[in-house]
């Protein structure tokens, strides 16, 4: 089989979109499969993988870095008169998704569109306009979108609903998490983090591994991992990421005396994830804005305990009292949560172990590619 796959956000940008891509790719690519992937051009950085092919982009760096692709190009529309695909998976509903479109309708193939994002929940990143306006334009052009093609992914099930009552109408929906790829997490060091910033083995660290910016509700869980740091003598707060709220985050934490208790670490390269993973002991989260949420899957995969604020994506991952806890979103609420784990070491370690066992069971990249498979090869035999 050959796909096709285009979209807005990919290496060496190291969010959600560009893992997951990633994480499917090379299980096609192990079975046999062949990719090839459309994205922005990034500049000053250089491709290992000769399957992978730049628009033109215009480099921008509006609260952090992200090349806007122009949708057209004469040299990758050749390459692709050239590629006999046999079906198209977009990523996103504008810009390289409108070229996706251009390009499955003239082949007469297969169009596929993952529904990643909460939009209304990103338009902190548009400036200029109203946040209202911002999410009614994206929201009303991605129904469109989806409505037009021949199949839509969610990455859990919690997304159909939402995506229905803003307008999608397109019957053919079907829930596919990202899975996490056990090769990237084989022979995780957390003693060697943890030796690096001077965390004792008898102290508690709690774990954030997330892009620190509004949607991902960060100042919300800093605010209620105060009062623990202030409660608990022994626990340390890791916050593993980079974000335009680090300076923020930073000034509250000296503002209560706190500074050695909170560890700022800046992005982390994907190869080290792993490392920050095993380093902790209880994973924190408050994001509603997830449409699954790859580090909890990541963090299970891991083994640590959840403890996040309920919310769609996550809560898809997290079951409840069996591999952590899902609260509502008060900060008393989640810091007593929170503290309940840090207090009692065997719900600590039946919960790690739960969590294992259930991202073993559901959220490898293998078995989650099989199920991407089987969705293309049976629109393709449709066709």
């Amino acid at each position: 089989m050959k796909i096709g796959i285009f979209t807005n956000n990919y290496l060496p940008n190291p969010y959600g979109v560009t893992g997951s891509i990633e994480s499917f790719r090379k299980v096609f690519e192990s079975l046999g499969h062949e990719v090839f992937v459309f994205a922005p051009r990034w500049k000053g950085y250089s491709d290992e993988n000769r399957k992978v092919f730049r628009y033109p982009s215009l480099d921008m760096n509006i609260k952090f870095r992200f090349p806007l692709a122009f949708s057209y190009s004469r040299r990758v529309d050749k390459v692709l008169e050239n590629l006999d695909l046999d079906i198209i998976h977009s990523q996103h509903p504008n810009l390289l998704g409108t070229a996706a479109m251009k390009w499955a309708r003239k082949k007469k193939i297969p169009l596929v569109f993952t529904w990643h994002t909460l939009y209304d929940r990103y338009t902190n990143f548009i400036p200029f306009l109203p946040k209202k306006f911002s999410a009614n334009w994206i929201i009303k052009k991605a129904v469109k979108y989806a409505n037009a093609c021949d199949q839509i992914v969610i990455p859990t099930e919690s997304i159909r609903k939402i995506i229905q009552d803003w307008g999608v109408e397109n019957k053919n929906i079907t829930a596919v998490p990202t899975g996490v790829d056990e090769k990237d997490f084989e022979n995780a060091d957390g003693k060697s983090i943890r030796k690096k910033y001077g965390i004792r083995d008898d102290e508690i660290l709690l774990l954030l591994v997330s892009r620190l910016t509004e949607e991902k509700n960060v100042e919300f869980l800093f605010d209620a991992v105060i009062d623990i740091l202030k409660n608990n003598s022994h626990v340390k707060f890791m916050l593993a990421g980079g974000g335009y709220l680090v300076s923020k985050l930073k000034k509250k934490a000296l503002d209560n005396n706190l500074s050695e208790k909170v560890i700022f670490t800046g992005e982390i390269k994907r190869k080290e994830v792993k490392n920050y993973y095993a380093a902790g002991d209880i994973f924190v989260c408050a994001s509603k804005s997830e449409t699954q949420g790859m580090l909890i899957s990541e963090a299970m995969y891991i083994g640590l305990p959840i403890v996040a604020v309920k919310a769609t994506g996550v809560s898809d991952l997290v079951e409840d009292n069996r591999s952590g806890f899902l609260v509502a979103e008060e900060k008393k609420t989640l810091s007593e949560t929170v503290e309940k784990l840090i207090k009692n070491k065997n719900l600590c370690k039946t919960f790690s172990e739960e969590s294992k066992k259930i991202a073993k069971e559901k959220y490898i990249s293998k078995i989650c590619a099989q199920k991407m498979l089987s969705i293309y090869e049976k629109l393709i035999n449709e066709i």
